[in-house]
């Protein structure tokens, strides 16, 4: 707490300005007391360099908000609002434009100077934040952009609130726009977004891409989907988003992470708003193939192990890999889709035509047949691989041998 203090009293009420004057004199004899009504209170604020401005309620409501909007731009300020009523509506209007307290200013004395006394103690605190602020996005541990951690640094922040609150509940998001909204997508409103979404307990990073990362301590699946409401809310504009959930209970920053990029390839596959990361993510029924040549193979089970396969692994994948690679293959048709027989990937141009069809013949394999029409059209292919190697990097690795096969024979 300084030794002095410029404190900024700012009415339209000339009477009553001097009897909040009077009440505010028993503050240390050094604070410095400047009186100023609306229409000169900014300069003012600029000529006294005050730290506390108290502003008294105008006769209209909406300019009393607007005129805190507009100090709250100086983030160093403790703003105090004197309410000349009870009115709960101009109260939270003043909250969301960044009062940090508010009292009526028929108070009596001692309130009100307890109440500045603690926020010039609140002030200093705060002014530590910011000073410990500045010095983290020097040290690229918080992006000056949007004030969120960076990608580098979520792991150790995260696990160490989790770790310094013993926290074993609550839920972990993945968040990011929708496709349909990634052309009308900016990232510094989506951190305001999310930052007007989440309590202060709660924590925001950036993730990967345009993905951000949110860890909800103490909150349960529906909790985390009003926060995913409130955040398209606050963004405007018919905003959609695009999230995974994933509980963090007895889980690491990789094991959420992980979930939650699950869930969140599962929403973007089927256009869903969100998906909640399934309790036995790590239990698949791939746990039920056997290579034992003397054990039974039921063709229902692996059927049904395909099908999951393709719920899971192939069409998120599919889907994933035609939106990466429509603006970099020019002139080129990509079409992809799955039915009860096959998956199918499909490129096209005026050169060459490629199909690559993931088809379950039947038992614990499935056959991968790559297809190239054209003049210079490289070997066509055939793959088979066990039901339990069919993972997203695995098949990554083939449908993008499979793109540069087209790619480089039909420029």
């Amino acid at each position: 707490m300084s030794e002095k203090n410029n404190i900024l009293l700012i009415s339209d009420d000339e009477n009553l300005s001097q009897i909040l004057q009077k009440k505010l004199i028993f503050l240390r004899r050094d604070d410095s007391i400047l009186i100023s009504d609306f229409k000169d209170a900014l300069s003012k604020l600029e000529l006294s360099s005050a730290d506390i401005v108290l502003v008294n309620e105008n006769s209209s409501g909406t300019q009393t908000v607007e005129l805190i909007k507009k100090l709250r731009e100086n983030k160093n300020l403790c703003i105090i609002l004197l309410a000349n009523s009870c009115s709960s509506d101009l109260v939270l209007a003043a909250y969301d434009a960044g009062i940090d307290d508010f009292a009526l200013s028929d108070a009596e004395a001692f309130e009100l100077v307890v109440r500045t006394v603690n926020n010039i103690k609140h002030n200093s605190v705060k002014m530590n934040y910011f000073r410990n602020v500045k010095l983290l996005e020097q040290l690229n541990v918080i992006d000056n952009y949007t004030g969120m951690y960076n990608y580098n640094y979520a792991k150790q922040v995260i696990e160490n609130v989790i770790d310094d609150n013993l926290i074993d509940d609550g839920a972990f998001v993945v968040v990011a726009p929708s496709e349909s909204c990634k052309n009308q997508f900016s990232v510094d409103k989506m951190a305001e977004a999310i930052f007007a979404s989440i309590r202060s307990d709660d924590l925001a990073t950036l993730g990967r891409g345009a993905k951000f990362y949110i860890l909800l301590p103490k909150t349960d699946l529906n909790g985390a989907v009003v926060v995913l409401n409130k955040i398209k809310e606050n963004y405007g504009s018919d905003f959609e988003i695009c999230a995974g959930i994933s509980r963090i209970a007895h889980k690491n920053f990789d094991e959420m992470e992980r979930d939650a990029l699950r869930a969140h390839s599962d929403a973007a596959a089927t256009n869903a708003e969100y998906v909640i990361a399934s309790e036995n993510a790590n239990e698949t029924l791939d746990e039920w193939l056997v290579d034992a040549e003397d054990k039974p193979k039921n063709y229902k089970i692996f059927r049904q192990i395909f099908n999951k396969k393709m719920e899971k692994v192939i069409t998120p994948v599919f889907f994933r890999l035609q939106k990466a690679w429509e603006e970099k293959l020019f002139n080129t048709e990509i079409e992809q889709y799955t039915d009860s027989e096959q998956c199918v990937f499909h490129l096209k141009n005026k050169k060459q035509d490629s199909t690559l069809r993931i088809v379950y013949p039947g038992f614990a394999k499935i056959v991968i047949y790559m297809t190239h029409e054209g003049l210079d059209s490289p070997e066509n292919t055939e793959i088979q691989l066990p039901l339990t190697k069919i993972t997203q990097k695995k098949l990554v690795e083939i449908v993008e041998e499979f793109i540069r096969d087209f790619k480089y024979t039909s420029v």
